[in-house]
């Protein structure tokens, strides 16, 4: 995103380059220039005006998108590392799938190469697997309508056995098709194995340049909860209904909540047992879907505001930093003094104590705060601004009902210290999938 947002910005030097012209062609600019040269020199200025102010915004304009261009195709090109399809039958892609690794694209191709082993969920957990986990993955590319696409991620679900796990994690993927590995490996790792999750693409360039596609990833996300939904009351090809799991981290969140407009009873409608959205981006609808699962949501900035015990009505749990200026972002920053930044309140994590609100200044220095809310090591988990890593081990836990804090976990006879051999391996499966990655590239 970092690199994508100076061309967002591209109009802001064609207007730069007009502005002195824009002054001189004023009509008393003009008229001035009339009386002391002519009505020729006069038409020739404004004719020169305009000319340059055309040239600018063309010039603006068609360095945008070729830097669109090129941002579409780095999220099509495949890493070195990631270039041989997986082995595995249970992942898109692998042996049996009907998708080839140019339908799912780079990010498709790093979730669906990024599986859990058998060793690392017996590193977790000190047991042997009871299945290989199943990660399924449809790209942008993969087809041309919405409708195909959501049949292919269907497809293979019921190719891989998805349907017959006991838990299916559906993730509301970021801009680029980007969908975080790390929350999948927690309940691959403390499922034994005994999962699937499904990803479906609706773009192909950053979060922030992905705002105009909102309706169509909202549409996605929620034909595909539809489907699966679908296919769980059949009943006729599954013996029974797994657990689901909801997870969308930044636009992914944002685009999971808006295909839910029912709020809790929505989520009644389709089966789904428990929801994770982190770091939801601000705007004007923020408050309004909070207050849709209200009832039963919870609200934490990190892990060390779990509840000691887990009351089962929590379904639905939104992790936001106070202090990420995604979450914070929003339009009336503008001309309205937020409640974070309240003089006589107390600050959150991560708020300077000297930051003061002030007209139109705040809102524009929270817009590049956002720019740089995340700034990531591999394998060097950090709990602060828009990066989550750090707290997702412990917070997916107890939010997909996978375990307590005071150890136990779903499934009997984990061998002690699960919970800091899980943060060890997440961190190691993240520095696994850096240094597959062809230098260079990025995700998001």
């Amino acid at each position: 995103m970092r690199r994508s947002f100076p061309w967002v910005l591209a109009g802001i030097p064609a207007a730069a380059t007009a502005l002195p012209f824009l002054g001189v062609v004023s009509a008393r600019g003009v008229a001035s220039i009339a009386r002391t040269r002519g009505p020729l020199a006069a038409a020739v200025t404004v004719g020169a005006g305009a000319t340059v102010l055309a040239g600018a915004v063309v010039g603006a304009r068609r360095l945008r998108r070729s830097k669109v261009r090129a941002l579409r195709d780095s999220a099509r090109r495949i890493d070195a590392g990631f270039t041989e399809p997986p082995g595995s039958a249970t992942v898109t892609t692998g042996p049996g799938s009907a998708l080839a690794p140019a339908a799912v694209g780079r990010e498709g191709a790093r979730y669906l190469g990024s599986a859990t082993t058998a060793g690392d969920i017996e590193f977790v957990t000190g047991r042997s697997p009871v299945a290989e986990p199943i990660r399924v993955f449809v790209g942008f590319d993969a087809a041309d309508s919405i409708e195909t696409r959501i049949d292919l991620a269907v497809a293979e679900l019921r190719r891989t056995g998805a349907f017959e796990r006991s838990t299916l994690l559906v993730q509301a993927p970021a801009g680029t098709g980007y969908a975080n590995s790390t929350p999948v490996d927690v309940v691959e790792c403390l499922t034994e194995g005994d999962c699937a999750s499904v990803a479906v693409g609706y773009g192909l360039l950053p979060s922030f340049l992905s705002l105009d596609r909102v309706a169509l990833a909202t549409r996605t996300q929620a034909a595909l909860l539809e489907a699966i939904a679908d296919e769980c009351r059949g009943g006729t090809r599954q013996p029974h209904r797994p657990r689901i799991l909801l997870y969308g981290e930044s636009l992914g969140a944002k685009v999971q909540q808006r295909a839910l407009p029912g709020g809790v009873a929505d989520l009644e409608r389709l089966g789904v047992d428990r929801a994770l959205w982190v770091g939801t981006p601000g705007g004007k609808d923020y408050d309004d879907v909070h207050r849709l699962f209200d009832p039963v949501a919870i609200t934490i900035d990190r892990p060390e505001q779990l509840p000691l015990s887990i009351d089962e009505h929590l379904r639905v749990w939104f992790l936001e930093h106070d202090g990420d200026p995604v979450v914070r972002f929003r339009s009336d920053l503008a001309y309205r003094r937020p409640s974070w930044l309240n003089p006589s309140g107390e600050r959150g994590r991560g708020i300077a104590e000297g930051m003061r609100w002030s007209p139109g200044i705040t809102w524009a220095q929270v817009l590049v705060d956002t720019v740089y809310a995340t700034d990531v090591t591999p394998g060097d988990f950090r709990s602060a601004g828009h990066d989550y890593r750090a707290d997702l081990g412990a917070v997916a836990t107890a939010a997909f009902g996978l375990g307590d804090r005071d150890g136990g976990g779903w499934s009997p006879g984990w061998s002690p210290g699960w919970q800091v051999r899980l943060e060890e391996r997440l961190r190691d499966l993240e520095v696994r999938r850096a240094q597959r990655v062809a230098p260079g590239s990025s995700a998001g």
